[in-house]
């Protein structure tokens, strides 16, 4: 080989293997699902966040070790900058576990229930009272002072009629979340919530419910009840209105803590000023081990930035991935997120959640402008081959909406979710429930909708 051509072989091989090297869309594509599949580091994360810490309260110790985890990960995976930023987040422990019966001819009826976030804890001794039931908070208020001395049962199932699971999720969600502030001003002695799934199963799905700024004496115990339980609960009360319920529970809240989100950077070649956010929240709920919810969304934001340093491409702009703390309690995290970055003035031109569990994946849902709308919709042929073709508008997620500016793309990942709520908040969300190919896929979905977002964002 001559001088000339052993030059020219150099520059080449450099340039091939340069951090800035810019490839075609397709095969970066192709790239990103080859590595996540062959070389994916995804599942053996999750692994860990599962089967190692587990359920991640805000304020606990389980949360704290997620940090510790989170930060350390980032650093072996070779991010550029990785820092935890400091947030002041709710703690609130369950306690002891709940207990539940009633008897119904003379037979004692052992029921699944479990507190929700941020519920007061019942007299030490229980609440034993008649319990009526309701199908919406409308009718409970109609009742008044009818309730009084009361246990009140929401039975309200989510829709099976909608296509989207989410939605039926997020037209119910709000009887969990205000029935107990709401209906405890007529002297109610606690509210029972059916579990916001689809399926009829064993599991009691905790939540977030919230007080607000009642008076304390209006403050009443909260617990959701199984499906399975709920359905026999009603049948059970249309033969015996006058039916006694028993229900105890241990919860407490704590004062406030420190706790940090935990990010991590690939610095952009050109615009290291700009950024696109990929992310999802690293706390759970207790009672499972916070897989699909929301590890999967916490892993394969990792993952999305890691196929990036495998397949030597260094982006436009900076890449951070932000794993919000508290989600599920306030919403602390993304709200002290998006404050520092409006107080820094920072450029953020993008934003992808993860938070719908790990399963296949289908699509994303778009919050934007309708230029940045049209410009997903552009991009939709090239990931049709993977099964991908959902994009659609709707919101980008709890996380990353505060961000939410005329100048924006809020992107959420969509993943086949008609399972997502067999799991959601409930002990069954546990690591054997992620299919490991299912959460590849979706992190290199991810990549690749980065990729697309740093190549042609402004």
């Amino acid at each position: 080989m001559n001088y000339f051509f052993s030059l020219l072989f150099s520059v080449i091989t450099i340039t091939a293997t340069s951090q800035s090297i810019k490839i075609d869309d397709e095969k970066a594509l192709v790239d990103f699902h080859l590595t996540a599949l062959t070389n994916g580091k995804s599942y053996e994360w999750l692994s860990y966040l599962s089967n190692k810490i587990g359920g991640r309260m805000s304020g606990t110790t389980s949360a704290e070790k997620a940090v510790i985890w989170g930060e350390s990960t980032m650093k072996e995976a070779g991010f550029d900058k990785v820092w935890l930023q400091p947030v002041t987040v709710p703690h609130w422990e369950r306690g002891e576990k709940e207990v539940a019966y009633y008897t119904f001819n003379n037979k004692k009826i052992n029921v699944p229930i479990c507190a929700l976030g941020n519920s007061i804890a019942t007299q030490k001794k229980g609440i034993t009272a008649e319990i009526i039931e309701v199908k919406s908070i409308d009718e409970a208020e109609k009742l008044g002072n009818l309730l009084k001395g009361k246990i009140v049962f929401f039975n309200v199932p989510m829709k099976s009629s909608n296509l989207r699971t989410g939605t039926s999720y997020g037209e119910t969600a709000g009887i969990r979340v205000n029935s107990a502030r709401i209906i405890g001003k007529y002297g109610v002695l606690g509210v029972i919530i059916r579990s916001l799934t689809t399926s009829l199963d064993d599991f009691p799905h905790t939540g977030v419910m919230s007080y607000r700024n009642i008076p304390e004496n209006e403050k009443i115990p909260a617990a959701a009840i199984s499906t399975n339980a709920a359905e026999l609960l009603s049948k059970h009360l249309k033969e015996n209105p006058q039916l006694k319920f028993y229900f105890k529970q241990n919860c407490q809240n704590f004062e406030p803590k420190q706790s940090y989100n935990v990010i991590g950077e690939l610095t952009g070649s050109e615009n290291p000023d700009k950024y696109i956010v990929v992310g999802g929240h690293l706390d759970s709920w207790d009672l499972g081990q916070g897989s699909h919810d929301n590890g999967t969304g916490v892993v394969q934001s990792m993952e999305a930035v890691r196929l990036f340093k495998n397949n030597n491409i260094r982006p436009r702009n900076t890449i951070r991935v932000v794993l919000f703390m508290d989600e599920e309690n306030s919403g602390s995290g993304s709200i002290k997120y998006a404050t520092e970055a409006k107080a820094k003035n920072e450029i953020h031109l993008a934003a992808l959640e993860s938070d719908s569990g790990g399963f296949t994946p289908r699509g994303f849902s778009i919050d934007s402008n309708q230029k940045y709308f049209e410009l997903m919709q552009s991009w939709k042929p090239l990931f049709e081959k993977y099964g991908i073709y959902e994009f659609f508008k709707g919101g980008s997620g709890a996380d990353t909406s505060d961000l939410k500016n005329d100048n924006i793309l809020l992107v959420g990942y969509k993943p086949d979710g008609q399972r997502y709520f067999d799991y959601h908040h409930a002990a069954s969300d546990t690591f054997d429930k992620v299919n490991k190919r299912e959460l590849e896929l979706g992190a290199a979905a991810m990549a690749s909708l980065l990729y697309l977002m740093d190549s042609y964002l402004d």
